[in-house]
């Protein structure tokens, strides 16, 4: 590359700002659009930074599809599986404990899946287990588990059988849980 003399005029060529009517010159790019995000507008300092205030990359997609493209992106657009979908006992790791973590060199994953200690259930997860539901809920679906569990134990439709009262107990302070959880 040659550089210009003194009494040269330089040669580079000055990109004018894209902005209607500007003519300052433009150094700096923005995209032109999503789809296009190695295409660019050529603007100078002040036209740059009201384009990119304005520009909006999620603009025309509907609520779902920018949901779809962010958990896209967490993972880097790279695919996955859920959880334990590939794992198995062909794929589990051969080692042995040699009594490191207390487990005999015959017992299964199954065995010790097994005997392990779960945690207990939360308020809402014990709730979830009474009214046999899964989220996500809706509260017209709660509320018609509800209407269906009382009047199935009811002690009005057992006699005023102290038993049906405290699962009544049970039923309503589960719902209470249920609807403070998930519907504030």
């Amino acid at each position: 590359m040659r550089i210009a003399d003194e009494g040269e005029p330089d040669e580079t060529p000055v990109r004018t700002c894209a902005h209607p009517g500007c003519a300052a010159a433009g150094e700096y790019r923005a995209p032109r659009s999503r789809a296009e995000l190695h295409l660019f507008h050529w603007f100078c300092l002040d036209h740059v930074r009201a384009y990119n205030t304005a520009w909006n990359f999620y603009a025309g997609m509907s609520v779902a599809e920018v949901e779809r493209e962010i958990r896209n992106d967490t993972v880097w657009q790279r695919p996955t599986w859920p959880m334990g979908a590939r794992a198995g006992m062909r794929y589990a790791p051969r080692f042995r404990d040699y009594g490191m973590f207390g487990f005999d060199e015959d017992e299964t994953p199954r065995a010790r899946r097994d005997t392990a200690s779960r945690r207990p259930l939360s308020q809402q997860e014990h709730a979830l287990a009474i009214f046999n539901l899964a989220p996500p809920l809706t509260l017209g679906g709660l509320k018609a588990r509800y209407k269906e569990l009382v009047k199935l134990h009811h002690p009005d439709v057992h006699g005023g059988d102290k038993a049906a009262e405290e699962r009544l107990k049970i039923i309503n302070l589960a719902y209470a849980t249920l609807k403070a959880s998930y519907f504030p």
